[in-house]
């Protein structure tokens, strides 16, 4: 057996005996610590919290059992939309207002459960507000014995809704401070910047809506992942997959090296000429030698010749980052050049959207081997 067989069979048997084997994409140890970690204070928290504005009533509980679920979701799964704010407190809320609904006009037990479960499904679905723990939540307020069905009415609000509401609020707090995204922000859906209808240049090959959603349809599942998410995810594998490819080439083999550049006391005037002179489209504004961002024939359109410069964010890489890598946003519509500048953010060069587009025009051409071809074009 040779040695790569031996250390293939090796890594299948370690395999099998690992301890952690994430189910979710993206789910490490390290995730689910700090999802372990959220939970115990969030659920601890929540209790006190709550426990201090009930006043400790014995007739109702600090904290009702979905919330457990909810805080598996909220902070195991942050960027599911079964886990999102409106989520949390709509579903548990909505649905325990069901639960205590179905009890008082069912009084048969064993129609009364599935009646509520069924009913809050359908309520959180009709309200876009679905959370799996919505369902216990119902069916607790139909079960939840003498205390619950004393609290009547009162027991959505407290304490479902302020115990949902405290968790939320905590997870925010915690997912902030973790460095993690909550709420997700759900993808914006790409816009023509050039105010058409044609979609955007990078979105009119490839896969489009219409493919999603036929993808999913013959999957025949539903998702935990909306469809704007699963769209920026299958356009990264493809990022990824070409990178993988072609990925050779870096910034610093591209890149224009002769970069015209303006220094950010200049005038809109002078920025002007140099473009028109020049014949392109962005010029990096400099201050004592750093980028401070870029200015455009755009911004500089309706400015006075003595204004000040309109100074806008510059998009920038490193040398050493991946020249295919700039594809998203030299298509986006909206950047005509990335700046590339070392650690001390010095300008070392600049590549538009003709320089990219060279490039990939002579990688198709010539397999084997990263040919090059420079496009001179900052900024057209």
């Amino acid at each position: 057996m040779g040695q790569s067989q031996h250390d293939a069979r090796k890594a299948g048997i370690l395999s099998k005996f690992r301890l952690f084997s994430p189910i979710l994409a993206g789910a490490t140890l390290k995730e689910r610590l700090i999802g372990c970690l959220g939970a115990l204070i969030g659920i601890c928290l929540t209790g006190l919290v709550c426990g201090y504005f009930m006043g400790n009533d014995i007739h109702l509980p600090l904290i009702v059992a979905p919330i457990g679920a909810s805080a598996v979701l909220l902070f195991a799964v942050p960027a599911s939309p079964l886990a999102q704010p409106w989520s949390i407190v709509g579903g548990n809320t909505i649905s325990a207002f069901v639960g205590v609904t179905v009890l008082a006009l069912v009084k048969d037990p064993a129609i009364a459960i599935g009646l509520a479960v069924a009913l809050a499904i359908l309520a959180m679905s009709l309200t876009r507000s679905l959370h799996p723990p919505g369902g216990a939540a119902a069916l607790t307020a139909v079960i939840g014995g003498a205390a619950v069905t004393r609290a009547g009415f009162w027991f959505p609000l407290v304490p479902v809704a302020l115990n949902s509401m405290m968790l939320v609020a905590l997870g925010i707090v915690f997912h902030r401070l973790s460095g993690r995204q909550y709420p997700h922000r759900q993808t914006v859906a790409p816009v023509n910047t050039h105010k058409t209808a044609d979609p955007p240049a990078a979105f009119r090959v490839g896969f489009n809506t219409e493919d999603i959603d036929a993808a999913i349809a013959n999957l025949n599942e539903t998702l935990d992942i909306s469809r704007a998410d699963l769209d920026t995810l299958l356009r990264q594998v493809e990022l990824q997959a070409l990178l993988r490819q072609r990925g050779e080439l870096t910034c610093a083999d591209i890149m224009s090296r002769d970069v015209v550049t303006v220094e950010a006391g200049a005038t809109a005037d002078e920025a002007r000429t140099l473009l028109l002179e020049h014949d392109i489209r962005t010029l990096p504004v400099l201050d004592g030698g750093q980028l401070v961002g870029t200015v455009g024939l755009r911004e500089l359109a309706a400015m006075a010749p003595s204004a000040h410069l309109p100074v806008s964010e510059a998009a920038t890489a490193s040398p050493t980052d991946r020249a295919i890598g700039l594809i998203p946003r030299l298509t986006d519509g909206m950047i005509h050049a990335v700046v590339v500048i070392d650690e001390a953010r010095r300008v070392v060069g600049i590549i538009s959207q003709t320089d990219l587009l060279a490039t990939l025009a002579k990688s198709l051409s010539q397999t084997g081997s990263p040919g090059l071809m420079s496009g001179h074009g900052q900024g057209i």
